[in-house]
């Protein structure tokens, strides 16, 4: 049986591999060498293997050693991780960070804020969750998230908000759909005779319809299947601008302009909420202000082309 090794002993072993030498490592470590001497001695007796070449001036690791010192830089890295760990949670950080997001939040925004939440807390788990409607409030009043990004009709009863950024919807159409052929804009019983496909809530609990103009609806629960029916040329309805943006560009979805809407129609708020009686820790606060920086930072879609872009001729 293996004595305890200390992590002592590891790190004087990794250093001297590190620096080159037993006087090396000492200096680095702030110690005499006779100890940082003694610490390899005592780990070489209790693992029972020759970790050093000491024949020549310099010692070089054996082919044992090299084994040894990558399982040893795993245990130290483990180690640390495990006291910065302990530290945040001494300081209040949260053990892990629940966001539930609306799905038409910019999705760029949201990636790059996720990537330098990673560098920055580490140690916290992100789980992320991606809703529609009023299933983001639910997820943040019921304690499975800390932190929601909601529109501006979900209910917020017992939620603080903080606004982040504004999101336009644009009504669109496939360029094949009879809609896209007309001018100017659009009646209301002209849209009645189209179906609209219509995002939904998942529970006959939630929020009513919102900007609904067709008595012929289809019904969906999420973003991204709205998104390919639009483009099918299945109805018409609203997508994000950073959704839309592309196939506007394309050609592939058209803009169209409901006589019942004006422009402001299209503007939607978001806002970030959590509970009253639940203050964000430093992670979620966090969270909070970089989500906003990048919404700020990034250029919204506010205007887009009514007709189709020329398609490029692909070459042969």
């Amino acid at each position: 049986m293996i004595d305890p090794i200390t992590l002592d002993q590891l790190r004087a072993f990794v250093t001297i591999a590190d620096e080159g030498s037993f006087s090396a490592a000492a200096r680095k470590l702030r110690r005499v060498q006779s100890a940082i001497s003694h610490a390899i001695a005592t780990l070489e007796d209790q693992l029972g293997l020759e970790l050093f070449d000491r024949s020549a001036r310099l010692p070089k690791l054996t082919d044992q050693g090299n084994l040894v010192l990558a399982h040893a830089r795993r245990v130290l890295a483990s180690a640390d991780e495990l006291r910065t760990l302990a530290e945040g949670l001494v300081g209040g950080l949260e053990p892990s960070v629940g966001l539930a997001v609306d799905a038409i939040f910019p999705t760029d925004a949201l990636a790059n804020s996720c990537r330098e939440f990673a560098r920055t807390y580490p140690t916290v788990p992100l789980r992320i969750h991606t809703e529609t409607l009023s299933a983001v409030s639910a997820l943040v009043l019921d304690g499975t998230c800390q932190l929601g990004v909601v529109g501006p009709d979900a209910p917020t009863v017992g939620l603080e908000r903080h606004h982040l950024t504004t999101v336009l919807m644009i009504p669109v159409v496939a360029p094949a759909h009879p809609l896209a052929r007309e001018k100017g804009r659009v009646t209301t019983r002209r849209l009645a005779e189209h179906v609209q496909i219509v995002t939904s809530e998942r529970t006959r609990e939630g929020m009513p319809d919102r900007a609904v103009l067709s008595p012929l609806t289809w019904r969906v629960a999420d973003l991204h299947t709205k998104h390919a029916l639009l483009r099918a040329g299945l109805g018409w309805g609203r997508l994000p601008g950073h959704v839309a943006a592309e196939d506007l560009e394309r050609g592939t979805l058209v803009r169209i302009r409901p006589e019942a809407w004006g422009d402001a129609d299209h503007q939607l708020a978001l806002a970030a909420v959590h509970r009253q009686d639940a203050p964000l820790g430093p992670a979620a606060r966090w969270l909070v202000e970089r989500l906003g920086q990048l919404c700020r930072e990034s250029t919204p879609v506010t205007s887009t082309p009514t007709k189709p872009a020329k398609k490029k001729r692909r070459a042969s």
